[in-house]
């Protein structure tokens, strides 16, 4: 079974204007979803926030400019890439408890 993640890395804060450039993004909203490529296809989520270093704004890029894969490299790069591991095994063993369970919420007849 492979399980394929996807970032989802579309919502951000901003100020409005720091150091005359407008709507610096100091913050992302970070969602990472698996899937497995079973019939059933499971899926697991985590998701968190980011902080981006602001004080050097010698490489902005301007908003407009910015593409949603420029951002989760900033994500992954800030989280670390033992950080990013431990987030897939997260996610890993959400699905795997969805395949097989250890522990099943029944409630009793009447």
């Amino acid at each position: 079974m492979a399980i394929t993640y996807t970032w989802n890395c579309k919502t951000v804060d901003t100020y409005p204007t720091k150091d005359s450039k407008s709507d610096v993004i100091f913050n992302v909203h970070w969602r990472l979803n698996g899937e497995d490529d079973t019939e059933d296809k499971n899926t697991g989520s985590i998701y968190g926030v980011e902080s981006i270093n602001t004080d050097d704004l010698s490489t902005f890029t301007a908003f407009a400019d910015l593409k949603e894969s420029d951002i989760i490299g900033w994500v992954e790069s800030g989280l670390g890439e033992d950080q990013v591991k431990s987030l897939k095994d997260n996610v890993d063993a959400q699905i795997a408890e969805k395949i097989t369970p250890t522990v099943v919420t029944k409630t009793i007849g009447v």
